[in-house]
């Protein structure tokens, strides 16, 4: 039976190749999608997350719109490395799916207390606005999550958008910092790990050689934008595929439990994740943290997923 998810996102390129990957994989079932205000601004998330759906011929997955700021703080978007439109040079058709009529943070209330207590997995990709909102209005929910596996924070590669800060955590620190304290089981998939799975031309190429339309949308995604200088020569880290890769082959991954604490204060560690990885702290492990993965192995997965759809 498919693994039941729902995905929160904020598409975002990244995102939207994990949004493929996931509808790609016959082990998921994807029961719908909360867009959230990160990469982009909120309508414009939510707009490409049902491209993007619709791209692979699934316009029947559900959107909804959630949360268009943080909880506590401006909201800081990254155009500088996704493009205005948050897709990159893809140019994609305006979706003919319209949006679910409801939010996004009660749809994932109404999913998690209509559904089989621990038959659901929340796959995070963006700032955990919706998440946090989700826990604040309804505590209850936070035990019926089977999972919530995660694409934020970093430890030992420090920040990419401050010097301490993971992009993701960095938006929305203090909704961070309710999630990570809510005792739902909790994956983290950081930049350690997700700085490992390079772009690379080779990898590239072997998605253009797809000759799908997905597989060719894919490839576009990850060709850097104009102007755009990375701090990787090789190609784009692949960051939020990572989240959906972790359910399809776990395998691929290696990670330790340990207590994660985000950082809400201090005017230069905003949204810093301080992973106590020699237990010095006393605190109780709280997140797998993964910190190794085959990426050999997850750009095969993803290019024989992908030549699966359209």
């Amino acid at each position: 039976m498919p693994r039941k998810i729902v995905i929160d996102t904020d598409p975002g390129i990244d995102d939207a190749v994990a949004i493929l990957l996931a509808v790609a994989s016959p082990e998921l079932e994807v029961l719908g999608i909360a867009a959230v205000a990160g990469n982009v601004a909120l309508l414009r998330a939510e707009r490409n997350a049902r491209a993007v759906c619709e791209l692979a011929g699934r316009g029947d997955i559900p959107v909804y719109a959630g949360c268009s700021r943080p909880m506590g703080r401006p909201l800081v978007t990254a155009e500088r490395v996704h493009g205005a439109s948050g897709l990159g040079t893809l140019v994609l058709p305006e979706p003919s799916q319209a949006p679910q009529a409801g939010h996004g943070v009660d749809f994932l209330i109404e999913t998690l207390l209509r559904e089989e207590a621990g038959s659901i997995t929340l796959c995070a990709l963006g700032p955990l606005t919706n998440i946090a909102m989700a826990l604040v209005k309804s505590p209850k929910i936070a035990p019926r999550v089977r999972e919530l596996v995660l694409m934020g924070g970093a430890s030992h590669s420090l920040g990419n958008v401050t010097p301490a800060a993971e992009f993701n955590v960095h938006v929305d620190p203090h909704a961070a910092d309710i999630v990570f304290a809510s005792g739902m089981p909790i994956v983290m998939m950081p930049l350690d790990l997700t700085y490992q799975v390079l772009s690379t031309a080779p990898r590239l190429e072997r998605l253009r050689a797809l000759g799908n339309r997905c597989g060719l949308a894919t490839a576009q995604l990850l060709t850097p934008i104009p102007g755009y200088a990375g701090r990787f020569a090789d190609g784009l880290p692949l960051h939020d595929p990572c989240v959906i890769a972790y359910l399809v082959a776990p395998e691929l991954f290696e990670g330790s439990a340990v207590n994660v604490a985000v950082e809400t204060v201090g005017p230069l560690t905003l949204g810093m994740t301080v992973v106590d990885w020699w237990g010095v702290s006393g605190r109780a492990a709280n997140t797998r943290v993964m910190h190794k993965i085959d990426a050999d192995g997850f750009y095969a997965l993803l290019a024989e997923r992908l030549a699966r759809l359209p």
